[in-house]
C-alpha cells in the first residue's frame, strides 16, 4: 500500500513530492513551514512552530496516524539562538510523546518569512 497525502500546494506538482506518504504502518510527513497558500502564519519562531505541528498533525490523521505515532521529529530553524521558541512549542505538543529529535540550523527556507521547518516520521502500530 502506498498512500500519498497531498497539501494542494502548487510546489507537489512541480518539484514532485506529497506532503507526507503512508507506506504499510509508516508514515513520513515532508518538511512543513507555516505558510498557507499565499500567507506566511506567525512572526516568530514558537507561533510558526505550532502551525506546522498542526499541518503535521492533520497530515498524519490523512494517513491515520495520530501525533502519539510520531517516533521522530526534525527541526531546522534559520537562528538557532530563537531554540528555545521552536522547542517549548514542540515540548507542548510532544512532551510525553518524546520522539527522537534533531534541531539544526539552516541558512535559509525558501521564503524569507520562515523560520522554522519540521519533518515527522510516524510508526502506526
Amino acid at each position: 500500500m502506498r498512500q500519498l497525502i497531498t497539501s494542494n500546494s502548487p510546489w507537489e506538482d512541480t518539484v514532485g513530492y506529497s506532503r507526507a506518504i503512508r507506506v504499510g504502518n509508516l508514515v513520513e510527513v515532508a518538511g512543513t513551514t507555516a505558510q498557507d497558500g499565499p500567507t506566511i502564519t506567525g512572526g516568530d519562531v514558537y507561533s510558526q512552530t505550532k502551525r506546522i505541528l498542526e499541518k503535521i498533525k492533520d497530515a498524519l490523521a490523512e494517513a491515520g496516524a495520530t501525533m502519539e505515532h510520531v517516533v521522530r521529529t526534525r527541526i531546522y530553524i534559520t537562528d538557532m539562538r530563537r531554540w528555545e521558541e521552536a522547542g517549548r512549542a514542540h515540548g507542548e505538543v510532544f512532551g510525553t510523546i518524546r520522539p527522537a529529535t534533531t534541531m539544526v540550523e539552516v541558512s535559509a527556507l525558501i521564503d524569507p518569512r520562515l523560520q522554522v521547518e519540521i519533518e515527522a516520521t510516524a510508526i502506526i502500530s
